[in-house]
């Protein structure tokens, strides 16, 4: 169970902000304010309306933009950028590590992009046109070119001796990153190995070959779940060659899993995991209404399927109160199958390999419920009605629905993904107008059959 503290404190934090503001006492909620950590700050910004939220971000020292800008949501970011003049950004992209600027870079307007560029060394510029060469949703995107690294062939006392003169190790350094002359990745020396193995062995004798390296195209979603399984902090990025680019740390894997599910959560209703909760009214609106544009349509061809059987239902007022639960028990079974294999995708677990067994598993799955919930409403529909033929009908209409959400369920997310469409967005709406179309059509045609054709 998730520790509720730190969202206590949040919401301590922001109400006490909140109130010295409204007190006139500028000075103390300045300080208040920066004495926060820059990701506390952002969430604070994020929770606030417009006008309060403009006023707060004017309080934050500026040595603290660039962080609190990067743990922002994109449309929240945005804003307060717009409002920025250039030597703000310019300053608050320099403070910025080479991984997190080629985060925030996108954002910033050509002029200062140009400028931030300009008053780079040609080593930082030169690291951060290799992040930003690969794509942002990929271990390339992700990773920070801020390593450290050794030789094969030197002594532990060698490499302790250069750390100590180093000074000091990136955030987050476990493990150093053992390579040839060419920089080709050889292996990893955890510093637990280096400060408890004798001194007089070689990198070499002690280092780790078995670990292997990320590649830098691999996509996100497929990073976070090498370092899930692995338990990592970290781990080396080569290029198709082996050559060392980098390394990805857990805190850029944990963003990664948090976007996941803010996706998967927001994508079901149509919205994007980066809405601004205090967005104005009118774009707002506009946003939503696609949404609910595509979902009217779709309801609009179930009721073309009902009008169908307008005068099948007029004879029949059992009719018109038993066929919602047809539609509704098709949807609820279709969503829990579509759900197990968009998670399975998602994880990587469902393949052309499996994807026949777990085919054959949800249609038994369907085919089970189906026969016991038919049975159930069968028999109050029986009591209800009275009618044996109502309940035998809706009955067998439950059954066909509960056997092609299954269908729908497992075949839909797979072809959606073949066709470039998210299935976590699209698949709830295509899933419920086919189970809504299908279950009204067997239930009514059943009736017409049945009750008036016989």
């Amino acid at each position: 169970m998730a520790d509720p503290e730190p969202t206590r404190r949040t919401a301590s934090n922001l109400e006490l902000i909140s109130a010295t503001l409204q007190t006139g006492t500028m000075q103390q909620a300045r300080r208040m304010l920066n004495a926060l950590h820059p990701a506390e700050i952002a969430h604070l910004l994020e929770s606030m309306p417009p006008a309060q939220r403009e006023l707060v971000w004017e309080l934050v020292d500026p040595e603290y933009d660039g962080e609190v800008l990067l743990h922002l949501g994109d449309e929240v970011r945005q804003s307060l950028i717009q409002g920025m003049d250039a030597d703000e950004l310019v300053q608050a992209a320099h403070s910025l590590d080479v991984d997190d600027l080629a985060d925030l870079i996108q954002d910033l307007p050509a002029a200062v992009l140009q400028e931030t560029l300009e008053g780079m060394d040609k080593q930082r510029r030169s690291r951060l046109e290799a992040v930003l060469s690969y794509p942002e949703d990929s271990a390339g995107g992700l990773m920070d070119t801020d390593t450290v690294t050794v030789r094969a062939d030197v002594t532990l006392d060698v490499v302790l001796r250069y750390l100590r003169l180093r000074g000091a190790l990136p955030d987050l350094t476990d493990k150093l990153i053992v390579v040839n002359r060419y920089d080709k990745y050889l292996g990893l020396l955890g510093l637990s190995e280096l400060l408890t193995q004798d001194p007089e062995h070689t990198v070499a004798e002690v280092m780790d070959t078995s670990s292997s390296a990320i590649e830098a195209a691999t996509p996100a979603h497929e990073v976070a779940k090498i370092f899930q399984d692995r338990d990592l902090i970290s781990a080396p990025v080569i290029n198709e060659s082996g050559v060392l680019l980098g390394r990805i740390t857990i805190d850029d894997v944990v963003d990664v899993i948090r976007e996941q599910a803010d996706h998967s959560v927001m994508g079901r209703a149509g919205l994007s995991e980066d809405e601004d909760i205090f967005a104005p009214v009118i774009l707002s609106s506009r946003r939503r209404a696609v949404w609910l544009g595509i979902n009217l349509a779709t309801a609009f061809l179930a009721s073309w399927v009902i009008g169908l059987f307008e005068g099948t239902i007029e004879r029949s007022v059992a009719l018109a109160v038993l066929m919602p639960i047809v539609a509704s028990m098709g949807g609820i079974a279709g969503s829990q199958t579509l759900t197990l294999v968009v998670r399975g995708l998602a994880l990587d677990q469902v393949n052309r390999g499996n994807l026949r067994w777990i085919f054959s598993k949800e249609i038994a799955v369907g085919a089970i419920n189906g026969l016991l919930w038919a049975l159930v409403v069968a028999l109050i529909a029986l009591i209800w009605f009275d009618s044996l033929r109502i309940g035998g009908i809706i009955a067998l209409a439950m059954i066909i629905n509960l056997f092609a959400a299954a269908v729908v369920g497992v075949t839909l997310p797979p072809l959606l993904r073949r066709f470039g469409v998210d299935p976590a967005i699209a698949g709830s709406v295509i899933l419920t107008t086919f189970t809504d179309v299908i279950g009204y059509a067997s239930f009514l045609g059943l009736a017409t059959v049945v009750l008036f054709s016989l």
